[in-house]
């Protein structure tokens, strides 16, 4: 986790703002600055950190909800998100319509999705890898 910076110095140039930016400064102040000028930067810092720790707490529980997955609903996870009907699914990984309908409903459970699309949501936060495309027609 990156704490916010305000960067201040009484010789500042623009060369030197820009690395300060670029480094992941939230402000940067030149002295002389007016004191609202600081207090607007505080804030503003306040603000950015609060939205980055709620966004690294939502991907932490949506690790741990993958996480909870067993391998094959991981699996199954994985192919429903590419878009594939369940017989598709079932013919990619060898089993059943009906097992990967059971599958497909426990993800969603475990998953706490309202929806394929939030699912397909849910896999790009967390980084998964894009399966082949379904080839046997």
């Amino acid at each position: 986790m990156n704490i916010p910076i305000i960067f201040i110095t009484g010789h500042g140039d623009i060369p030197m703002s820009v690395r300060a930016m670029k480094a992941g400064a939230v402000e940067f102040l030149t002295k002389p600055f007016r004191d609202q000028d600081l207090i607007d930067a505080v804030q503003s810092a306040l603000q950015i950190d609060h939205a980055a720790r709620l966004q690294e707490r939502e991907l932490a529980e949506l690790r741990e909800r993958f996480a909870s997955l067993t391998r094959r609903e991981q699996e199954v996870m994985g192919w429903v998100v590419t878009g594939l009907l369940n017989k598709q699914i079932a013919s990619e990984i060898g089993t059943s319509e009906i097992t990967v309908k059971v599958h497909r409903g426990q993800v969603m459970r475990k998953m706490a999705a309202e929806s394929v699309a939030d699912l397909v949501r849910m896999a790009g936060r967390l980084g998964l890898p894009a399966r082949r495309s379904y080839t046997n027609g």
